[in-house]
């Protein structure tokens, strides 16, 4: 999965090697998250600036990386993410998922509503578990199901500390179509919705993918890949007033899971 600006870490920062590593192992990966952090294809000169390694370890890298079908060669000599990363990336995420299920049961519990796992993925959001409100009116998305960003609260929590112009990027690839008359559909008014969830701490879809639905979300700081959480229930239910007791909840739970991804061994 595509890292993202999700949290106030610096998404372009790498971590080290780690002490008795393999070097070329790590080498490898690192150069995997840079060409997914530029969009999924680079050039060798690119990587070499962004990596600081030189060109002839970063061919022969590559060589192996093509070898293996994790990295394919265009027909321009530029380097793309290959096919053999779909099944690692789909598995890991599954596995995401079942390691994400008990936060948002908890969160289930203490709210009532129903609670998302998403990622973002490219430029689409993609739901990767679901734990559903017991109440007999109560939101379903389907674990698998991708939305554009501009039009959801776990959207607005993903691209929240994304740089503008990146941002508007995006916005001018996916284009802002309306899911409802109320869906953000300028990179202005996404923006100044961006500038709010920086405030707050929490995004809002206010009856935004589906009228009466109301969203609240968060991400989940310092997660291995950008990742948010949130509630959606009726918009009856899922108030303003309800927010100021929701979002403790939310970023509480979101705290833990970041935790909990980061350990080796995720409750």
């Amino acid at each position: 999965m595509p890292t993202s600006s999700a949290s106030t870490t610096d998404a372009s920062a790498k971590p080290t090697a780690a002490s008795g590593g393999v070097q070329s192992l790590e080498r490898a990966f690192d150069l995997l998250e840079r060409m997914a952090d530029a969009g999924g294809e680079v050039g060798l000169s690119e990587l070499s600036a962004a990596s600081g390694l030189p060109l002839p370890t970063i061919h022969r890298l590559m060589r192996t990386l093509v070898a293996c079908g994790y990295v394919r060669q265009q027909p321009n000599r530029r380097y793309s993410l290959g096919p053999r990363l779909i099944r690692l990336g789909e598995s890991a995420s599954r596995l995401l998922g079942t390691w994400a299920r008990p936060y948002l049961a908890r969160l289930v519990e203490e709210t009532g509503e129903t609670a998302n796992m998403a990622l973002l993925d490219g430029d689409e959001i993609v739901y990767v578990a679901q734990v559903p409100s017991k109440h007999s009116m109560r939101m379903f998305t389907e674990v698998g199901r991708r939305v554009l960003p501009h039009s959801t609260g776990v959207g607005k929590a993903l691209l929240a500390y994304t740089p503008a112009d990146e941002v508007r990027a995006l916005l001018a690839r996916t284009g802002m179509p309306a899911a409802t008359e109320k869906t953000i559909t300028t990179p202005e008014g996404f923006l100044e919705a961006l500038e709010q969830v920086r405030k707050t701490g929490y995004a809002v879809d206010d009856n935004e993918q589906e009228i009466g639905v109301r969203c609240l979300a968060v991400s989940v700081p310092n997660s291995p890949t950008a990742a948010a959480i949130s509630i959606s229930g009726p918009a009856g239910r899922v108030t303003e007033a309800v927010a100021e007791s929701f979002v403790p909840i939310l970023q509480g739970v979101a705290a833990e899971l970041s935790v909990a991804l980061q350990s080796q061994n995720p409750a």
